[in-house]
C-alpha cells in the first residue's frame, strides 16, 4: 500500500504557472505508474498525466498536452506536475493516484485546489 500527498494548489491568475507535488510512502514507488487527474465541482473526474515507473513515458489529456508536464523523481519517491498557461478551466481539485503494475491496486491522495481567475 501506498500513501500519497499533495502539495503546491492554490490561486493563480490566467496565464500563469503553479508545480504540484505528490509525495509518496509505505511501499516501493517504482512498483507505481503515478497519474494526476482533477475534478471540478459537479463534474467527474478526468484524466490529466500519468508517468511510467522506469522508462518515465508519459501520457497527457489533449486539454493539457503543451502546457503541462509530468515527472517523477524515484529516489525521492515523487511526481510532478508543472502546469503553465493555465486557464480558467483548468480549475479543479488535482489528484495524484499511484496504481501498482502488478496487483492493479489503485491509491489516491486527498487532493490539492488550483484555482484559476483574475
Amino acid at each position: 500500500q501506498v500513501q500519497l500527498v499533495e502539495s503546491g494548489g492554490g490561486l493563480v491568475q490566467p496565464g500563469g504557472s503553479l508545480r504540484l507535488s505528490c509525495t509518496a510512502s509505505g511501499s516501493t514507488f517504482t512498483n507505481y505508474v503515478m497519474r494526476w487527474y482533477r475534478q471540478d465541482s459537479g463534474a467527474e473526474r478526468e484524466f490529466v498525466a500519468s508517468i511510467e515507473p522506469f522508462t518515465t513515458a508519459t501520457n497527457y489529456a489533449d486539454s493539457v498536452k503543451g502546457r503541462f508536464t509530468i515527472s517523477r523523481n524515484n529516489a525521492e519517491k515523487a511526481v510532478y506536475l508543472q502546469m503553465n498557461s493555465l486557464k480558467p478551466e483548468d480549475a479543479a481539485v488535482y489528484y495524484c493516484s499511484a496504481r501498482n503494475r502488478y496487483t492493479r491496486a489503485e491509491y489516491w491522495g486527498q487532493g490539492t485546489q488550483v484555482t484559476v481567475s483574475s
